[in-house]
């Protein structure tokens, strides 16, 4: 007897996220002149920034703030029925806050707050991006130009949160979003400090990592991803030029078998940039768990995880 639960297949991806510095001017040139992104538009304190490759307007909304983290992330639906039904199953838990108007490149959304305080909204209508003449592809079916500035990167790929509780937070995503589990790590007392999750065939959009520090609604990373790996090495070596701090050199998750650069933006919150990974094909994928000894081994070729990421998220706890 198939014991099979048919996957709800209401989110279609991760939209963009508001990314909250201190050092908004700081912050603003990393994005632009280093990870070579565009500005697209202003709106009071804060400034909506596009890679080359985003199909929408935007994916990431720089707003100055006096500490770093993550403002609101959001999710776009596959359907404006989706959006309603998303909706509703999120206001039955009492985490909801309630519908908006939209913002600057797209519609109505409806916003909430996961179980550990992370505001987040969903979204339906959105407006593609036009590129300007001289941004206008010669290849039709990609959105403007390579521009080949700095990293030059192609689109947000995935946001980790740490998290008080990473399991509870990664089990409301998965019953009230849909979106489902591909990989975990299980300690020997049970409980899950990491937990991986994906809206479609990408193998994962959002993660949960267990918050050592003992806050709640932090930032662990955002990541943006290049087509190649010799785009990540390109970007360590134009992080070196610029004295930006790398936290993790590159080299090859495990999990999801990602290949990596870390850094630190100015305004202190943490930046991957990645390539490669997998994607899931199978309509009744099997969850990956990871063992506390198998997680001790390290990343994919043997090197440890540095320490600092189990400590240090955004804001910054002492």
């Amino acid at each position: 007897m198939s014991s099979f639960i048919e996957p709800i297949r209401d989110i279609a991806h991760l939209g963009h996220l508001e990314l909250l510095t201190p050092k908004p001017d700081e912050s603003l040139a990393f994005f632009k002149d280093i990870l070579g992104m565009q500005e697209v538009a202003r709106k009071g304190q804060s400034v909506y920034l596009r890679c080359w490759g985003d199909y929408e307007q935007y994916s990431l909304i720089l707003t100055e703030s006096a500490e770093p983290g993550v403002g609101h992330t959001a999710l776009r639906t596959m359907s404006p029925q989706a959006l309603d039904r998303r909706a509703a199953a999120i206001a039955e838990t009492g985490l909801g806050i309630g519908w908006h108007d939209g913002d600057w490149g797209h519609g109505k959304a409806y916003r909430f707050r996961g179980p550990d305080g992370h505001l987040m909204e969903l979204y339906f209508e959105s407006e593609y991006y036009q590129a300007p003449e001289h941004l206008r592809p010669t290849l039709k079916n990609q959105p403007q130009k390579f521009t080949g500035h700095g990293v030059a990167v192609k689109h947000l790929d995935h946001v980790n949160y740490l998290s008080s509780h990473a399991a509870t937070d990664g089990d409301f995503m998965e019953q009230k979003l849909g979106l489902q589990l591909t990989e975990q790590i299980r300690l020997d007392n049970g409980e899950r400090p990491g937990v991986w999750y994906r809206a479609t065939n990408k193998s994962y959009d959002v993660v949960y990592t267990q918050d050592h520090k003992g806050g709640h609604g932090r930032l662990h990373h955002i990541a943006f991803a290049v087509d190649t790996n010799e785009g990540i090495w390109r970007a360590a070596d134009l992080f070196v030029d610029h004295n930006v701090f790398i936290e993790f050199a590159p080299s090859k998750h495990a999990i999801n078998q990602t290949y990596f650069v870390y850094v630190y933006e100015p305004g202190g919150n943490r930046i991957e940039i990645c390539s490669g990974g997998y994607l899931v094909l199978a309509p009744d994928w099997k969850p990956i768990t990871w063992t506390e000894a198998e997680r001790a081994r390290g990343q994919a070729w043997g090197n440890k995880t540095v320490a600092s990421f189990h400590s240090y998220g955004t804001p910054v706890i002492e």
